[in-house]
């Protein structure tokens, strides 16, 4: 069907209909642009999604991404930016493909509709005049038609009366002759116009019109396929890149299979294995016995006497030696008495005396204080107090578990060698730079590099001397640790009985001041200590700050390692408070400082005393 046949009196309703299909185009080409403008949206927040989770470097989290689990999750997090990728990819083709295109074709569009109904317009004005025309020489033939019979009724009447001269008679006939005359002249420009205008008209609406009307309808034909097409690719553009959204998912999926939990499980225990050994039994304590503090037969001080016994750290000790106590000065400072500390003379009741111990009464409260502590507080290592106070980490990493103190040294050791390959390969470039100069003196002087060549080598220098002095602590403490095969006979190996000059400069007691470990009695004699570099570190290490005063309620005898003899009513410093053992750490001046019964003082805890 043609729109010039049948629609051929329908030009303003064709008109109006053309426009609108002009804005249901734009309508759609704004739809597609919206919609690339949400794909861009999405993808850039997606990149900063995973950019947000993403593991900040030089940081912890970046030690995390070892185990498998958090490396899936980075893959994912990779996979995401790909998949953003894709995004972006569907908002530029579609802003090319199709926002571009129909916006180009819209106005190329609306120049041939406006040249189309101009023509139409045109058409229309021409049949218009032509009528016109016919209808002006339509009057004009009425008129003289009009005008003719009126001159002939005239000339009949004059003729008909006798009283009129002949001559105007005559006259009369005349003028009704050229009325006549004019009528026909009307008449046959009356029917050449008339013939004309049919002619006219009959091209208007058979010829005119409809092949306008035909180019309007073949316009808006093309606009419909136009708009079908470009639907099709803005599914194509989303169909085109399914299979690489498949195979980011597909990834995902790949990294999620890999997650292994033994794996995992196994990077726990390297990052946190010490390498020692659980403590052994917890030795009865009989409080039916005496409480008066005397020597005990297996204490550190009388052991001294006795000959030195042999040390022993294969099969399975009892006990834990108490690693990393510090020699000489606080080796008597640092070992609290381990036995319960006397009662107050005069039968006193420990809880009529401020700050007493508690009572012996209840034995099961220093075994569970002690379990406690051991199940969730670190082993104290009380050498290195400057250390918790804010000090540096040793550059050994001596206040390290034996185990993670052998890794921290690997990983120090892989870093320096990798530095030192650095510095090698930057000296091989400037060598064969200055033979380059030497060869070719032109490009440069050879001379300039030599400062630059000295430089490299004596940094290749120190980084080898450093990595040396860690190659050897390394060495130490692989020497001391047993096979790596053997995983369920770690030992805490801080010691070589083969060898005594590896023992190291702490001094080993049975229980440390907080009861975390214990020495079996076989090991209770004395640890010969030599001094080494490492000890060198703590040697100076400033004395601990008062933080109150006491006086003395009873005179005390300081008879065992450890203790200080006070007499009744002497007033001393506290540097140490009692930690549930019964025992307070005092000092009289720089030099004499120990563990007195809690009970036998009157404590006064001041944050603004001074260190005499």
């Amino acid at each position: 069907m043609s729109w010039g046949t049948e629609l051929w009196d329908q030009f303003d309703n064709l008109e109006k209909h053309t426009q609108w299909g002009i804005d249901i185009l734009e309508k759609y080409i704004k739809f597609v642009k919206e919609r690339t403008e949400i794909e861009l949206s999405y993808a850039k927040q997606l990149r900063n999604l995973a950019k947000k989770y993403q593991p900040k470097k030089n940081s912890k989290e970046e030690e995390e991404y070892r185990y498998t689990a958090c490396k899936a999750f980075l893959s994912t997090l990779n996979e995401m930016n790909d998949y953003a990728g894709q995004h972006e990819v569907i908002s530029e083709n579609m802003t090319s493909n199709i926002t571009v295109e129909l916006a180009r074709y819209v106005q190329e569009l609306k120049q041939e509709r406006k040249s189309y109904f101009h023509d139409g317009r045109k058409a229309q004005q021409h049949i218009e005049i032509c009528w016109k025309q016919l209808e002006s020489s339509k009057r004009r033939f009425e008129r003289d038609c009009k005008e003719a019979d009126r001159a002939q009724q005239y000339f009949e009447k004059m003729d008909a009366d006798i009283n009129v001269t002949k001559a105007d008679v005559e006259k009369a006939r005349q003028q009704a002759q050229a009325r006549h005359q004019m009528a026909e002249d009307s008449k046959a420009d009356y029917s050449s116009i008339l013939q004309k205008f049919n002619h006219e008209q009959h091209e208007y609406y058979h010829t005119h019109i409809p092949n306008i009307f035909q180019k309007i309808q073949e316009m808006e034909e093309r606009r419909i396929v136009r708009i079908g097409e470009s639907m099709k690719t803005y599914a194509e553009v989303d169909r085109q890149v399914i299979p690489i959204i498949g195979k980011c998912l597909d990834e995902i999926v790949k990294a999620a299979e890999s997650i292994d939990q033994k794996n995992d499980s196994q990077l726990v225990i390297e990052a946190y294995k010490s390498g020692f050994e659980p403590p052994g039994d917890v030795e009865f304590e009989d409080y039916t016995q005496p409480m008066k503090r005397t020597v005990s037969d297996n204490s550190l001080s009388n052991s001294r006497g006795e000959g030195k016994p042999e040390l022993k750290f294969g099969g399975k000790s009892k006990g834990k030696l108490w690693p990393f106590i510090k020699k000489n000065k606080l080796m008597s400072l640092l070992t609290s008495p381990h036995q319960p500390p006397p009662p107050p003379p005069a039968s006193a009741s420990p809880s009529a005396v401020p700050n007493g111990p508690q009572s012996p009464k209840q034995p099961k409260e220093p075994l569970s204080h002690r379990f406690n502590e051991f199940m969730t507080s670190k082993p104290k290592i009380h050498c290195f107090r400057s250390l918790k106070r804010g000090g540096a980490t040793p550059e050994d990493f001596s206040n390290l578990p034996p185990e993670q103190r052998r890794k921290k040294l690997q990983q120090k050791v892989d870093e320096l060698n990798k530095e030192i390959q650095k510095e090698m390969d930057q000296r091989d470039a400037i060598t064969k730079m200055k033979d380059v100069y030497l060869k070719n003196p032109q490009m440069g002087d050879p001379a300039s590099l030599d400062h630059k060549l000295t430089e490299v080598s004596q940094n290749i220098e120190k980084l080898r001397l450093e990595a040396q002095k860690f190659e050897a602590w390394l060495a130490e403490v692989e020497g001391r640790l047993p096979a790596r095969s053997e995983q369920a006979r770690r030992q805490s190996g801080m010691f070589d009985a083969q060898n005594p000059a590896t023992v190291n400069n702490c001094a080993q007691d049975r229980e440390s001041p907080d009861g975390s470990y214990t020495e079996d009695q076989s090991q209770e004699g004395e640890v010969k200590v030599l001094a080494t570099d490492f000890d060198d570190e703590f040697d100076e290490e400033e004395p601990l700050p008062a933080i109150g005063t006491c006086k003395a309620l009873y005179t005390f005898e300081g008879q065992n390692e450890g203790t200080i003899s006070v007499v009744e009513g002497e007033t001393l410093y506290v540097i140490e408070e009692d930690k549930g053992d019964g025992w307070t750490r005092i000092r009289r001046n720089e030099d004499e400082e120990g563990y007195v019964p809690t009970s036998y003082v009157e404590v006064y805890l001041d944050k603004n005393a001074k260190d005499p």
